[in-house]
This record gives C-alpha cells, structure tokens and sequence, in this order.
C-alpha cells in the first residue's frame, strides 16, 4: 500500500485576508505622517536644545501649568508624557482590543508568532543591556533595563516612507501586529516596575468613571464631549494613585466593545473603528509629536555626547536597540519556525525578516518614557539614555534601510501582484486564492 503524501507544510508570515489587509493598509498611512511629524519634531526639538537659544527650549518645556489642590500642577513636559500619551495608549488599547477580538491575533495559530517574536524582542534586549551594564560596574543603571525593549511603530514607518521599500503586506502586518503586541508589553511594564507607590483609595475610586464610559458606549452615547467627562475622571485618579496614568489610557481603549462579526463586514463601520479613525489622527499627528518634541531636546556639544558615551545606560539602550531587538525578534521567530516544523511564505525569505527585525530596534516615544521614569526627567542620566535612544534608533534605521533596500525591487513585484484586481470586484485576485497562511490545509 502507497505511503499517503506527505501533508503541506505550514506556512509563516502568509498573506491575511482582505479586510484585515485593509485595515493595516490604513493604520500604517496614518502612522506614516504621524512618523515624519515625530522625526520633525524631535530635529527642531533637538536643534533648539542645542543653540545659543537653548534656556528658552528649557524654560517653555518646565513650565508649570494646572491646579496644583488636585496635584496637577505640572511641566508642560509632564503634560506631554502623562496627558497626551494616554491618547496614543488609548488608540493602542483600542488597537488592541480589535486585533485580541478580530484581527490577526484573534487566531491562537496567527497570533503564536507575533507574540513569540514581541516577546523574544523584549527580553533580549533588557538581558543584554543588563549585560552591559554590570560589565562596566554601574549596577545602579539596571533601573532603566526595559528602555531598549520598546519599538515606536510610527518611527519605524516614517523609516520606510524615507527609503520608499514596498514591504510586502504579510511583512507590514507582522511589524503591525507585533508592535501592539510591544505597546501591550510596554505598559504592563510601566505599571508593574514603574510604580513606586499605589493610592488605593484612588485606584478603587476610579473603577466608577471606568464603568459609566462602557455603559456610555454600550447605550450609543458616543458623543466625544460626553465621553470625554469620565475619560478624564479615570484619567485623573488614575494619576492621583501613583499609577503612570497612560495606564489609564490603554484600559479605556481596551473597554470599548467590539463585535467579531460586524468587524469583518467591510461594509460596515463599528465603533471601535470609528473611535480609532477619529483619535488616530490626534495621536498620531499631535499627541506623540509634542512628546516627542519635549522629550527629545537634549544637549549634545558641550560635552554632552562625550558623556553619554561613557555612560553604561546609554551603550546600553544603543546595544539593546541596535543588536538585542534585532536578534530577539529574528531568533524568536526562527525559534517558532524551527519547533512548529513552519516555513516561510513562499514571497518571503529570511533576509526579509532580518530587515524587519533591524527596523524593529528604531525605538523612540516610549524609550523616552522609560527612560524618564527610571532615572527622573532632566537628570543628567537622563539626558545620557536619551541621546542613546536617539543614537541606537537612528542607527537601527540606517542598517534597516540598507537591508530593506536590497530587496526594494523584490517588494515591488510582490505588490503589482497583490493589487491586481482582474474581475473588478475591488478585492485584489490574490485574496481569492487559497489560503496560505499558518495553520492552512
């Protein structure tokens, strides 16, 4: 009797289907022009910080505004890291929320690699800066191990938009999906190890204004006046119990409902998509850029780049970004290939993924905010950490784009194929075809 044919292989970073590619496609334009409005906000930031005009830059970003009876009485810095980026958690617990219940991750077979590979690409670059640092005997440094173990999505894509590479759309999703994945990481970090104190009573009290923003949604009161009142009520005692309140952010957006079904009927609009088009611009285009611009004014000359490279934090976050992301991503995702007996996509190869794994290392906004939580905005170690944020990220970046670009032309022909559409039925004739992906017969 005939030994039956072997069963196809299972296939890695296969293309999704066609409303989630739709979604991704979109996410990543915003994501675009909110990454060139970052990078111009950080130059002129970083420029300004290091003119003969440098204590106006100082004196704007410590400015004290807000009522201090409700402790609220802070820097306009502050502001931009406490207030602003809770927009883009929000848009992140959103993003997430959508992608748990409809998107990539809601495939337990889908999501094993994203998660394997965001995972991975935390911990080895936390083991190495923390490698690094006890190598130059600056123990005290180790507070700020999880400020390389972030990816800043835009940042990231404003890279690609530069060196203009047609990354195939399986690829973008991936780096989509495992930057949720990073963000979801990111902020369980910052409220577990970043939380010096806990106010319970305010923590507890902030539980009522939670609960009345998801009976809102859950009753059609989406007005965002109406909305906004226990949004900030959370927001506020968040704040006020010692909790990093971006926290407050990532669960609003997490409460927000979402219907499997109605999600991927593309011909229909639910509210979590709806909430995420309207806040996406804002946080894309104002939230993340005005932290950006803040956080990323330090001094350079004067010694100040001299100093950063003796520092052991700072060689350490450039070490983390620009070799640990990298090959946590890249090893974790051969680790998952080599122990599921998988192989790649058929358009793809692993030059593709190392491209994207060096991308992966451009870490920029929430760096920053570790940064300043581990060793205290304006510290002199704090300005060390940034510059290696700056340093590792744009180093990163020009690695990814010399790998990515080697393969440009690749990408080029890999995305005619994915937009024909030959019946006209608006679906590209390449979403028809059999399923490849993970998990597929």
């Amino acid at each position: 009797m005939p030994d039956p044919s072997p069963s196809p292989a299972r296939r890695l970073l296969g293309r999704g289907t066609w409303p989630e590619a739709r979604y991704v496609a979109s996410a990543l334009r915003t994501e675009t022009v909110g990454g060139a409005l970052l990078l111009a906000a950080a130059v002129i930031a970083l420029v300004w910080a290091n003119t003969p005009w440098h204590t106006a830059y100082e004196s704007l970003r410590d400015l004290r505004v807000g009522p201090a009876a409700w402790h609220l009485d802070l820097t306009l810095g502050q502001w931009a890291g406490d207030g602003l980026l809770a927009v883009f958690f929000l848009v992140a617990g959103i993003e997430l929320k959508r992608e748990f219940v409809a998107g990539d991750l809601s495939d337990r077979t889908r999501a094993a690699l994203p998660i394997v590979a965001a995972a991975c690409g935390v911990a080895i670059p936390a083991i190495l800066f923390a490698v690094t640092v006890r190598a130059a005997g600056a123990g005290d440094a180790l507070r700020g191990w999880a400020v390389p173990t972030a990816t800043d999505i835009a940042f990231a894509l404003a890279v690609l938009a530069v060196i203009n590479s047609h990354l195939p759309s399986a690829l973008r999703s991936f780096l989509l999906t495992l930057a949720v994945v990073d963000d979801l990481i990111a902020i369980t970090i910052i409220a577990v190890f970043y939380t010096e104190s806990v106010n319970l009573l305010a923590l507890a009290l902030s539980v009522v204004p939670f609960a009345v923003f998801v009976v809102l949604l859950r009753r059609g009161r989406t007005h965002p006046a109406l909305l906004a009142v226990p949004a900030l009520l959370a927001w506020g005692l968040v704040h006020a119990s010692g909790v990093h309140a971006t926290v407050a952010g990532v669960v609003l957006g997490l409460l927000v409902p979402v219907d499997k079904a109605r999600e991927e009927n593309a011909n229909q609009h639910t509210l979590a998509e709806r909430m995420e088009h309207r806040l996406r611009p804002w946080s894309a285009g104002i939230a993340v850029p005005v932290f950006a611009f803040f956080a990323a004014g330090v001094h350079v000359g004067g010694g100040g780049l001299a100093s950063a490279a003796t520092d052991a934090a700072a060689v350490g976050v450039v070490v983390g970004l620009v070799v640990g992301k990298p090959l946590g991503i890249l090893a974790g995702t051969w680790l998952f290939a080599r122990f599921t007996r998988a192989e790649l996509d058929d358009d793809l190869t692993w030059s593709d993924v190392f491209g994207l794994s060096l991308l992966a290392g451009v870490g920029f906004t929430v760096s920053l905010l570790i940064g300043e939580l581990a060793f205290g905005s304006g510290s002199p170690r704090d300005d060390h950490v940034r510059l290696g944020v700056l340093a590792g990220s744009t180093l990163a970046a020009l690695l990814a784009a010399v790998v990515l670009r080697r393969r440009n032309r690749h990408y080029r022909l890999v995305e005619q194929d994915e937009t024909r559409d030959d019946d006209g039925d608006g679906i590209p004739d390449v979403y028809l075809r059999r399923d490849r992906t993970l998990g597929s017969d």
